[in-house]
This record gives structure tokens, sequence and C-alpha cells, in this order.
């Protein structure tokens, strides 16, 4: 297990880790479980989420990043060297070459405190690429090509949306409208109209059985238990998909917007390309029932869900790391 280059999808919601020629070796939610009393990290991952919602005051579970941008440098640091030492194992005195996504409207300062915080964790060099052009990459949408490209990757922090041409952006815009807010709309739903209190696990948990983005003849119910807020004890409803469609719709409209804006601002002859070819939603969030539909209902394109659209920025990591010639103008900087 001779690892050099590994390749970091680090998301908002989980983290995966990409080696070229082996594939996504961890799919990891990026969470940590930190101790107040002695600032101590406790959990990593898939561990210290199963803590969420479950711990004493002594112990707090958070994400260190908000939004695909770290909030808490410290613990992103500590999780990306977790990460890294769980892939190499026993030559962990090998320092690997690190490529990170970023998002695309990310900021210098912050593009240099992933990068550091890479260095700190144990890489020997660190690469950060914007995370449409991973994702066009890992859906196999040959950037290089003098056609426009877009891509509209959903992910738990923020939807990116960008049109892609000759390796580079075009237009893009980025909104912090994905997975997170739609979770917490299910909650708000829940506990609006039924008067119950369900956690964001609870909430996510019903947006993956039943979730969907168009409302649905033959409806999918699911059991939810969650606290009865007016009497404090347990309690269980039932909840169909419509009502799931109908709680996110508002989510989902603030993404079409982004995706018109994008459109609107491109050149007309890359926008004739988009309208040969279509897009491609990449993402958790394109795992959402009758998204596809939805998008090419509201905007009129034809619009595809990319191949393992969880792996697509993973995989285009691990592609970029592989090519780093062909693809020097879409990375961004190394240390």
């Amino acid at each position: 297990m001779f690892v050099r280059k590994i390749g970091i999808d680090l998301g908002t919601c989980n983290s995966l880790v990409f080696i070229p020629k082996k594939g996504a070796v961890l799919n990891e939610p990026s969470v940590v479980a930190v101790s107040m009393d002695e600032n101590r990290i406790l959990a990593v991952g898939e561990s210290a989420k199963e803590m969420t919602g479950r711990t004493p005051d002594t112990i707090r579970v958070y994400r260190p990043m908000r939004d695909g941008v770290i909030a808490d440098f410290r613990v992103t640091q500590a999780m990306l060297g977790y990460f890294i030492n769980k892939v190499l194992g026993s030559f962990k005195f090998l320092k690997p070459e690190l490529m990170i996504s970023v998002p695309a409207g990310i900021t210098s300062t912050e593009r240099r405190a992933v990068i550091e915080a890479a260095v700190n964790a144990g890489a020997k060099e660190a690469f950060v690429a914007k995370e449409p052009i991973l994702a066009a990459i890992g859906a196999g949408i040959p950037i290089n090509a003098c056609s426009g490209h877009m891509i509209v990757d959903i992910g738990g922090g923020t939807s990116e949306v960008a049109v892609i041409s000759l390796g580079g952006i075009v237009t893009a815009s980025s909104v912090r409208i994905a997975g997170d807010k739609m979770n917490f709309a299910i909650s708000e739903f829940i506990k609006k109209k039924y008067n119950l209190a369900v956690g964001d696990q609870t909430a996510e948990e019903i947006k993956i059985k039943i979730g969907t983005a168009l409302p649905e003849k033959e409806e999918r119910t699911i059991e939810v238990r969650g606290r009865d807020l007016i009497l404090g004890l347990p309690k269980t409803i039932k909840i169909s998909s419509n009502e799931v469609c109908g709680a996110i719709s508002e989510s989902l409209s603030d993404i079409i917007q982004v995706i018109k804006q994008v459109l609107r601002d491109t050149p007309p002859e890359l926008s004739a390309d988009i309208m040969d070819k279509g897009m491609v939603i990449s993402g958790g969030g394109a795992l959402l029932r009758n998204i596809d539909e939805l998008v090419s209902q509201a905007i009129g394109i034809p619009c595809f869900i990319a191949e393992d659209p969880l792996l697509c920025v993973a995989k285009g990591t691990g592609v970029a790391l592989e090519n780093l010639e062909t693809y020097k103008k879409s990375i961004m900087s190394k240390r």
C-alpha cells in the first residue's frame, strides 16, 4: 500500500478520500467530537456522527467545515490528519501529495487555510482545485474541449453551478443552500404541522428514503419518531413523500434560480452548446428522486444525473492528481 497521492473531497457533510488506481477508499462524515474540558479530539468521522445528539455537556460534536469552507482550523487539521493516517496505515512516514476540493467562490484566505491545514496534517504538498471543475472531470466531461459544459454540484453545505470551457470556469455561482437546508426545512415542516421535534439525522433519513423533487401519484410514507412539543413525550407519526416534496420545494427553487442566473451570464455560443448537450447534476443532492425532471421542466434544457454522483468530486481529485500537467490551468495553487 504505497500511497503517494491522495485526493480528498472535503465536504460539509461527508468527506471522501480517493486514491488513483484504487478508487474511493474512505467515505466518512465530516464530523468531529471534542472534549470541552481537555480541548481534546475524541472521535472523527462515523464514530463522531454516532454521538450526535447523545452527548453530555462536556462533549461537543460538530462539523469543522461550514458551507464548504473551514470554520474551525484546528479541528479541520485534525480531521485531515485522521483521514491521511487511516489511508496510509503503517506508511505514515511517507508524506503524500494531496489534492483537495474547495468551493468555486472561495477567497484567497480560505484557500490558504485549506493548504496550510493539509500541510500541517502531514502532506508533502497540497493542491486545491475548484469543486465544479473536479465534479466535471469526475463526471467524465471533457473540460479542456472548446465547447461549453454545465455542471450543477449539489452538496451538503453548498450548491455550485458552473459553465466550463477550455479547462476553466467561464461563469459560476455558488449558493449556500443544499442538503443541509433541505434537512432543516423537513424538520421545521414536521415541527409546524405535527408539533413534533425531530433531529437532523432523522430529517436526513426522511429525505433519503422518501424525498422527491416532484409530487408523485403513488405516495410513499415513512414512520417518524420524535418528541411531542406539547406533551414532551415520545410520539410516532407517518409522513408522506409529497409532504416532503412541499417542505423542500423552496430550497429547490432557490437552486433553480442560481442555475438561471448562471445561464443569463453565459456567452451565447456556450449557451448554444449547453442547449445541445444538456447539463449534468452531481453531488449528494443528485440522488434526490426526480430532481433531473424538475430542473429540466423549470429551465427547458435536458438534464442528466452523473454516474456515481456522490463520487464525482472525489474521482475528479484522483484524475487531476494523475494528470497534473493536463489540468495545470484548472488547479489553483500549491505551497
